[in-house]
C-alpha cells in the first residue's frame, strides 16, 4: 500500500489574494497533522461535540481548523451550505442553526460578525456555545465589545495564515483576553517580532510594544511558495518566515497587529495606520464596514481616504463622515482627505476587506478627476487601474482625441497633469 512521508505534500491552496497576485502554498502531511493536533488541545474541543463550517472549504481554515481538527478529536461538523457564511438564508437563520445542531463553536472573520451584529437572535437557545474564533483579518475593538454584548458569545482572537497552515496565536480560553490583541502563540511554535531590513532581512528582535515584522516559526509553517519567484523576502533568518504584518509584542507575550507594510498610508513620508482611521469609523452607530486606505498625491505621495458601507436604513454624507474623523483622530495627518460610501465594500472570497479594489477606486478616481480637463481635446477618456508585476500598481489611460488634436500635445498634456504623482500610468489611443 502506499507509505506516507510526514514531507510529502498534502495539499496547495492558493493564498495572497488580499496583497495581488495568489500564490501557491503547499502543505505537507506533517503541517496538517500537527496544526490539527494543537488546535484541537488548545481550543478544548471534545468528542461528540459539534462545530460549524461556514468558510470555503478552498480556504486552510475550512479544511484544517474546522475540519481536520474535530475530526481528530472525534467531533461533528456542520457544513453552512455550499456557500456558507455568503448563503443569505444561512446568516438570517444562524442562530437558530446553532440551537438546532447545538454547535459549541465556529470560526469567523470581522465581516461575518458585522452580518450577524444586525441579524435578530429571537428566542433562539445559545447556551451551547462556548466560544467564537474570529481571526483573518483586524478585529476593531468597537465591533468586539457590541458583538459580545448583542450575541452574549465569547470572543477568543486569535491569528494566522495559510502559510503557517491557519493558526499561529490565539488569546487564551482560561486566562486574560486582551481585546483587541491577536493573543498568545499556539504551543510548540515560536512568534516574535523582528525589526528587518529592507530586503526582508533579521536585523535584531525588536524590543517590548516597538512595532516591528511579525515572525513565525515551527512545525506549521511551510518550505515556501510552488514558484521560487514568490519567496523572495520570505524569510527573515533560516526558518522564520516574514509574515509582512506589522505588530508588537507587549511584556507579557501578547502580540498586537499594527497593519500590514502594504496597508500602510505613507503621508509624505509620514507612517499612518490604517486602524487609526477604522476604529473611529466603526464607532459610529450608521456604520457597517470600514476601510481606509491610500489615494495617490502629487505632494504627500499619498493622503488617506475612508470607504464605509452603511446599514440597512442609514445614510451618511462625505461632509459628516469627515466632520466626525476630525473630531475623532487625534492625529492631523491622519484624518481622511475624501470619505466615500459604498453600496456594498468589496470582499475577498473569505470575507476580508479586499483592500487592492478600493486602493484601486480611489487612484481611478483621481486620476478621472485630473483628466477631466483634457474634455475639451478629447471625445473619450477612459481610466483603468490594477496590478502591475512591474510597478505594483499601473494606470491605463485610453483617449479618442477630437478631431484636429494630436496625439502629440494630448501625450504633453497627460504628463502635465499626472506624471506629477507616484504611480505609473500608461498612455493609449483610441482611433
Amino acid at each position: 500500500g502506499r507509505v506516507i512521508d510526514p514531507e510529502d505534500v498534502a495539499s496547495m491552496y492558493h493564498t495572497g489574494g488580499t496583497t495581488g497576485t495568489p500564490k501557491l502554498a503547499p502543505h505537507t502531511h506533517f503541517n496538517e497533522a500537527f496544526m490539527a493536533f494543537v488546535t484541537g488541545v488548545t481550543t478544548e474541543l471534545n468528542t461528540g461535540e459539534t462545530t460549524m463550517c461556514g468558510l470555503p472549504l478552498f480556504h486552510v481554515n475550512g479544511t484544517t481548523v474546522t475540519g481536520s481538527t474535530p475530526f481528530l478529536m472525534g467531533a461533528h461538523v456542520v457544513l453552512l451550505s455550499a456557500r456558507g457564511y455568503r448563503d443569505p438564508a444561512v446568516m438570517k437563520n444562524f442562530y437558530k442553526i446553532v440551537e438546532r445542531y447545538r454547535a459549541v463553536t465556529f470560526s469567523s472573520v470581522p465581516t461575518i460578525l458585522s452580518v450577524l451584529l444586525d441579524t435578530p437572535k429571537g428566542e433562539a437557545d445559545l447556551s451551547s456555545l462556548r466560544y467564537v474564533v474570529c481571526g483573518a483579518a483586524p478585529l476593531s475593538v468597537e465591533l468586539f465589545k457590541r458583538f459580545e454584548a448583542h450575541s452574549g458569545m465569547r470572543i477568543i482572537e486569535g491569528y494566522g495564515l495559510t502559510e503557517g497552515t491557519c493558526v499561529s496565536s490565539l488569546n487564551p480560553f482560561h486566562g486574560e483576553r486582551r481585546v483587541g490583541s491577536i493573543g498568545l502563540r499556539l504551543p510548540y511554535q515560536d512568534m516574535k517580532v523582528f525589526i528587518v531590513d529592507d530586503e526582508g532581512i533579521f536585523v535584531r528582535e525588536a524590543g517590548a510594544d516597538e512595532i516591528g515584522s511579525v515572525c513565525i516559526k515551527g512545525p506549521n509553517v511551510f518550505k515556501g511558495y510552488l514558484d521560487p519567484a514568490h519567496n523572495k523576502k520570505l524569510w527573515a533568518m533560516p526558518g522564520w518566515l516574514n509574515t509582512g504584518d506589522l505588530g508588537r509584542q507587549d511584556k507579557e507575550g501578547y502580540i498586537w497587529l499594527t497593519g500590514r507594510k502594504k496597508e500602510l498610508i505613507i503621508r509624505g513620508g509620514h507612517n499612518i495606520d490604517p486602524a487609526s482611521i477604522e476604529e473611529p469609523l466603526y464607532r459610529m452607530k450608521e456604520v457597517k464596514v470600514a476601510a481606509a486606505v491610500g489615494s495617490p498625491d502629487p505632494y504627500a505621495g499619498e493622503v488617506p481616504v475612508a470607504y464605509v458601507e452603511l446599514k440597512e436604513g442609514e445614510s451618511l454624507t462625505e461632509e459628516e463622515i469627515i466632520s466626525y474623523l476630525k473630531k475623532t483622530i487625534g492625529e492631523r495627518a491622519a484624518v481622511p482627505r475624501r470619505a466615500f460610501v459604498i453600496p456594498r465594500m468589496p470582499l475577498t472570497p473569505v470575507g476580508k476587506i479586499f483592500k487592492p479594489a478600493l486602493r484601486w477606486e480611489a487612484t481611478k478616481k483621481v486620476y478621472e478627476d485630473e483628466l477631466a480637463a483634457l474634455k475639451d481635446l478629447a471625445q473619450g477618456i477612459d481610466v483603468k487601474v490594477g496590478e502591475d508585476k512591474i510597478h505594483g500598481l499601473l494606470v491605463t489611460i485610453t483617449i479618442r482625441p477630437a478631431p484636429g488634436v494630436s496625439e502629440e500635445t494630448i501625450t504633453k498634456k497627460v504628463k502635465d497633469l499626472v506624471g506629477r504623482y507616484v504611480v505609473h500610468y500608461r498612455l493609449t489611443f483610441e482611433k
